[in-house]
């Protein structure tokens, strides 16, 4: 039965995971080992910490004992008493910390009760101290004090000792302890280390062989089609991959052979109607061209029968006036064309200065007296395709003026913010407003709000719009409701994307524009 390539690849890929699995279990457990070891550690240090501090309150409260005896002053007993508060309860957390050791459980007894013995013994003569000292004033040292010889005899001396001594060893109990501990830890640590590492290894030299293998299987063949690929990319679509295995690259190399033909088909069929579109497009293009000719040249003509200097001012400023709109529509004509051509021709981008390109085309759709376009303080100058953005703020001021409920006294606002690598414009009017439900149905071809008998709309304007604005790698929205007039908001580019390097670059500020527009 022969292995096909699916089934080897599979085989190691689960090899590799079985591995991989092995490696995490034995991983995990030496992880606990180490965890159990270091809380073991932890635990012991907290132990010697708790007792420390226990020796360090008992330290203080001799030490405010002895000085009141000394000198009588009431002040030396504040780490006395503050020392005796802190201990209320440090046996008992210590003794909790110990529960597991009985011969450290005895040594926390035997420390508290010699402190309770030598408690009441510090009790008794700060009481005779205080008596003393209210009988006479000038009272000194241990005068007048009926149990002195207990002081002189060094009793609490004795059980002070014997106190350090129980909590010495204490610690010298918790320090081998911790050295026991603390070489189970290195151990664990090192066992993990090595067998990690081998693992490891051991994954990676299985896997590379493993790799090597699969590669070797599959190099030539990946290599002839890459060739196919590369034929192909150079027009050579005739070009056919011969393979004489039967398995599942033979199907993708079948699949790829059939692609090289049908992308042959289509390019042919695809130049072909670019011819004709092109030839469609200079037809158009003449046909449009040639009345807007005859409308300059009879605006000369009058100019020339009546005599320039004969023709009243206003009249001659009207001729002049028709023949830029000619000029301006003759433009209008070729961006259109090249408009239709994107993505297939280039077009040179030039230096665009907003303020005078919004200006024009404010002009050029000549509004009613009454309505006002306001413009920002601050406009950009752009390096940009100038007939693609004009285009679009003609569409979408020419839409504001089209569907304004009241035009006489409508007023639409330009805007101009920073966006990173993006400006974002925005056209806002004061019209009717676009309910939410159709702010998408609007950008789509031929799709209009109103009936067609009502107001004359080829329902394109916008489709347009958003085509140039992505091709830019822009986006563009509406926000508006029924009533509160239509803010409609695109991103443009403030470099031209031909002067950019790499696909990477355009995606990454492609996306930066899609939460500025959010």
């Amino acid at each position: 039965m022969k292995i096909t390539l699916t089934t080897k690849l599979f085989a190691g890929f689960v090899l590799l995971l079985a591995l991989f699995a092995l490696v995490v279990v034995l991983y995990f457990q030496l992880a606990e080992q180490v965890v159990r070891n270091a809380r073991k550690v932890q635990a012991s240090q907290l132990i010697s910490n708790k007792a420390s501090n226990l020796l360090r309150n008992i330290i203080d409260m001799e030490t405010g004992f002895r000085g009141y005896l000394l000198i009588g002053n009431e002040q030396t007993l504040e780490p006395y008493y503050e020392g005796e508060r802190q201990l209320i309860g440090r046996f008992a957390q210590l003794r909790n910390l110990v529960t597991e050791s009985p011969t450290q459980v005895q040594l926390v007894d035997q420390t508290q009760r010699l402190y309770e013995q030598w408690s009441r013994y510090s009790h008794l003569l700060v009481a005779e101290k205080r008596e003393a000292r209210r009988r006479d004033i000038r009272q000194t040292g241990l005068q007048g004090m009926p149990h002195r010889r207990l002081t002189e005899g060094l009793t609490g001396k004795q059980v002070m000792d014997n106190i350090r001594q129980r909590l010495a060893a204490l610690e010298q109990s918790e320090a081998k302890t911790r050295d026991k501990l603390r070489q189970q830890l290195d151990e664990s640590i090192n066992r993990a280390e090595w067998l990690s590492v081998a693992l490891a290894m051991a994954a990676l030299v299985l896997g590379l062989l493993w790799a090597i293998y699969i590669v070797r299987i599959f190099a030539k063949r990946l290599r002839s089609m890459l060739d196919l690929a590369r034929r192909m990319a150079d027009g050579d679509y005739n070009t056919q991959i011969l393979d004489t295995a039967q398995d599942e690259v033979s199907e993708l190399i079948s699949a790829l052979n059939v692609m090289a033909r049908t992308v042959g088909a289509n390019i042919s069929q695809l130049e072909s109607r670019n011819q004709e579109l092109d030839q469609f497009a200079y037809v158009v293009s003449h046909d449009l061209k040639a009345p807007l000719r005859g409308i300059e040249s009879a605006s000369r003509w009058i100019e020339e029968d009546m005599g320039k200097d004969q023709l009243p001012a206003h009249i001659r400023e009207f001729l002049e006036l028709m023949r830029q709109r000619v000029h301006r529509m003759e433009k209008l004509i070729i961006g259109i064309l090249d408009l239709a051509r994107v993505g297939r021709t280039e077009q040179a981008d030039e230096t665009v200065f907003v303020r005078t390109l919004i200006r024009e085309v404010v002009d050029t759709l000549n509004p009613p007296s009454g309505f006002r376009v306001e413009l920002p303080f601050f406009l950009p100058t752009l390096t940009t395709n100038v007939v693609q953005l004009q285009q679009v703020f003609t569409n979408l001021i020419s839409n504001a003026l089209k569907y304004h409920d009241h035009p006489e006294t409508g007023t639409v606002h330009i805007g101009c913010d920073d966006a990173g690598d993006f400006y974002l414009f925005s056209v806002t009017d004061d019209g009717p407003g676009i309910d939410p439900e159709y702010h998408d149905r609007i950008f789509v071809i031929f799709q209009t709000l109103t009936e067609r008998d009502t107001l004359e709309s080829t329902g394109v304007g916008l489709a347009i719009v958003k085509k140039i604005v992505e091709r830019q790698g822009g986006r563009i929205g509406v926000k508006s409701a029924e009533g509160q007039g239509a803010k409609f908001s695109f991103t443009w580019p403030k470099q031209s994307f031909r002067a950019k390097n790499s696909t990477a670059t355009v995606a990454a500020a492609t996306d930066s524009t899609v939460s500025v527009l959010t």
